[in-house]
């Protein structure tokens, strides 16, 4: 990935029950399990795109948001907040990577993150 350029890393969806979204997921659409943390987190194969399942402190709020994965959280919020983007939280280290939430100036949440 160059500098500046992001990419689609998932669509993340929070959940109140990881375990009963991920069978939802899995059993009803047949989506593979990619990864899975325990009762926080789960990364389906959406195909082209990951599908993301959160709960807890990682579901980041209660709406479905895209997570864009970029080289650099820190510049990266820099230039998107210069635009109009606002910043909700972070940077922040979290147990996988560095992440940020923002909002687009039509009010839209997303998510920055990077390897740790």
């Amino acid at each position: 990935m160059q500098p500046g350029q992001a990419r689609v890393g998932n669509i993340l969806y929070p959940t109140g029950d990881l375990n009963s979204s991920v069978a939802f997921y899995r059993d009803g659409l047949g989506l593979a399990v990619k990864f899975a943390d325990g009762e926080r987190f789960a990364a389906l194969d959406g195909g082209g795109v990951t599908f993301a399942l959160a709960a807890g402190d990682e579901a980041l709020g209660t709406t479905p948001m895209a997570s864009f994965k970029v080289t650099d959280v820190a510049s990266s919020v820099a230039r998107l907040t210069a635009l109009g983007a606002s910043l909700v939280s972070g940077p922040s280290r979290g147990p996988h990577e560095v992440r940020a939430v923002l909002h687009d100036p039509a009010g839209n949440p997303f998510v920055l993150y990077a390897s740790a």
